[in-house]
Order: C-alpha cells, then sequence, then structure tokens
C-alpha cells in the first residue's frame, strides 16, 4: 500500500463530509479503521472503504437465493468453543449431513445471512440499552424479521495469566503502564462490549498496549496470554478454564442463532436445532465452564402467544 492510500484525518474528514472531531468518535465509536503509529491518526483507504460498506443498510435483494437444503449446514458468525464441538457433534451423529462454519464475527454473520451465504448466523451483538441482544441489528441489516433461537448464555470478561501478575481487576487496568493486551476484530460481539466498556470506564484505547492487535478467535487470546505475549484480552470464561488462566467477570451475555424464517424448516436446521436438548450434547457442555443451557433451544422469535 502507498503513502497515497492512507489518509491524514482533514481527508478522511472530506472523505466523509464530517467534521473533523467527529472522525474522533468514529473511531472509538463505530470503528472508523485507523492507525497511530507514526502518532498521528492515518487511516487506511482501502479499510474505510471496506468500513463504509459494511456500514450500509437497506441492500438491495441478494440476486441468487441460498440453493435448496442437500446435506450442507453452512453457519456463519460469531466464535465459540462450544459451538465448535457442537457442529463436530453434529458432524459425527449426522454422518449424511456436513455442518462447516465460517469465522466472521456475529456482524459479518449477519451480514452473510442477509447475502444468502450461511444458512444461520450466531451472533452475541449487544444493543444500545445494555440489554437486549442482536434484535435491533437483525433489523437494520435484514429485509425480514429472521427466527432467533437461543444457543447458550455465557460469560463474557478479561483473560489474564495465571495468578494475574498484573493486577488486573476493572477495566480502566488494561490501560494501566506495563500492560499488553490482544484484542478482537471489529464486527465481533466481544470487541464490541470491550469498546462500550472502555467508554464507560472513561479510558481511551490510545492507552491501551497491543489494542489494535487483533485474535480471530477466542482460543487464540488466550494462547497468546499463556506464551507470554500478552497480559490480558478479552474472551470467554470457558478459555480461561480450558487454559487454566485467570479470569476477570464483566457480564454474562445471550448468544443466538439467527435463521431466514423461510430456511427455518430446513432438514440440516432442525437437526442442529435438535441437538440443543440431546442430553448427552449437554453433559459435555458441562465441562466447560461459564455456560448457562437454561434458555438452550428457546424461540426467542417469533414469540409464542401467550
Amino acid at each position: 500500500m502507498g503513502n497515497r492510500d492512507l489518509l491524514n484525518t482533514r481527508e478522511v474528514a472530506k472523505l466523509l463530509d464530517i467534521n473533523e472531531k467527529v472522525v474522533y468518535s468514529l473511531i472509538n465509536e463505530k470503528g472508523l479503521p485507523a492507525t497511530k503509529i507514526t502518532g498521528k491518526w492515518l487511516f487506511p483507504l482501502n479499510l474505510v472503504e471496506q468500513w463504509l460498506e459494511n456500514s450500509t443498510v437497506n441492500y438491495p435483494k441478494a440476486r441468487n437465493p441460498l440453493p435448496p437444503y442437500e446435506g450442507l449446514l453452512i453457519i456463519n458468525g460469531s466464535n465459540d468453543i462450544l459451538l465448535d464441538r457442537m457442529i463436530s457433534y453434529f458432524n459425527i451423529h449426522h454422518p449424511e449431513h456436513v455442518a462447516v462454519f465460517g469465522n466472521l464475527g456475529s456482524m459479518g454473520g449477519i451480514r452473510s445471512l442477509r447475502r444468502n451465504l450461511c444458512h444461520m448466523a450466531s451472533s452475541h451483538l449487544l444493543q444500545e440499552d445494555n440489554e437486549d441482544y442482536n434484535f435491533g441489528f437483525t433489523a437494520e441489516e435484514l429485509d425480514m424479521a429472521p427466527a432467533v433461537v437461543n444457543f447458550s448464555q455465557r460469560e463474557q470478561g478479561i483473560i489474564t495469566a495465571k495468578g494475574n501478575p498484573k493486577g488486573i481487576v476493572t477495566i480502566s487496568d488494561l490501560a494501566k503502564e506495563g500492560v499488553r493486551i490482544v484484542n478482537r476484530p471489529i464486527g465481533t460481539g466481544t470487541r464490541l462490549l470491550l469498546d462500550r466498556e472502555i467508554n464507560k470506564a472513561g479510558i481511551n484505547s490510545d492507552d491501551i498496549i497491543g489494542y489494535d492487535t487483533e485474535m480471530q478467535r477466542h482460543l487464540d487470546v488466550g494462547l497468546e496470554i499463556l506464551a507470554g505475549r500478552a497480559d490480558a484480552g478479552p474472551c470467554i470464561r470457558a478459555i480461561a478454564g480450558i487454559l487454566d488462566l485467570d479470569f476477570v467477570p464483566v457480564r454474562w451475555e445471550r448468544f443466538d442463532f439467527i435463521i431466514s424464517k423461510d430456511r427455518f424448516f430446513d432438514q440440516g436446521i432442525q437437526l442442529f436445532l435438535g441437538l440443543l436438548r440431546d442430553q448427552a450434547f449437554r453433559e459435555e457442555a458441562r465441562n466447560l465452564e461459564g455456560y448457562d443451557l437454561s434458555r438452550s433451544g428457546e424461540i426467542l422469535y417469533p414469540m409464542k402467544d401467550n
């Protein structure tokens, strides 16, 4: 990428037709791609253009509908260790079917559902009210309201080295001198949660060493910390349990499957959702920390009539 592929603050403000001061809020609140390796903000043009495309709503309907179900179940969206195990469980117990997963983050999963690139999306996007999940995002991205089925509730927080040697007990501690973190990518529910917690704590992401170092999976966050290359990172409790690391809880969250209503009764989808009630699978889930399956399999939308 040449120098002219990097925009300064004035140039990106002109491109977006906004005041330069608004650019800084877009970096922290809306994930506008930026780098500060020179001491000043620079904006890679190709990433800004991609960010604009990803922020677009009211897309035209996809020209090519997803083909009829013939044994290949495609799930795109948020990474989760229990979901990985469920996909393996499905493939073992239904050998005439194959489930595959695209690790695109929550928003990427919903957008791929819009483009007919998958049968189901996995998502845990916290809404502005800090209470509900996913519904507002699906309303913005999808032409028609989907079916929403709960997969699990899981605990999110900050994972640290064993014994928590840096003394990290709050989000603000991520900005302490000598603390290096790894992060999750823009568009993931975990990144969205961390950014909101950073804003609530009144700290600046610029002051957090490693904030721009992104890991594609929760497990990768844990492995970086286990290897000593980072001190902390946003992650689910299950990874801390698997790798014997420490965990600072932030909140429990709802992790859902988003499914187009016209594909809800496809055989593969129904077989997959049926495993949520399978006692053998639930027993396996109990071996992982930080999961609550009390609502697993519950249809959250459309809601049943009272």
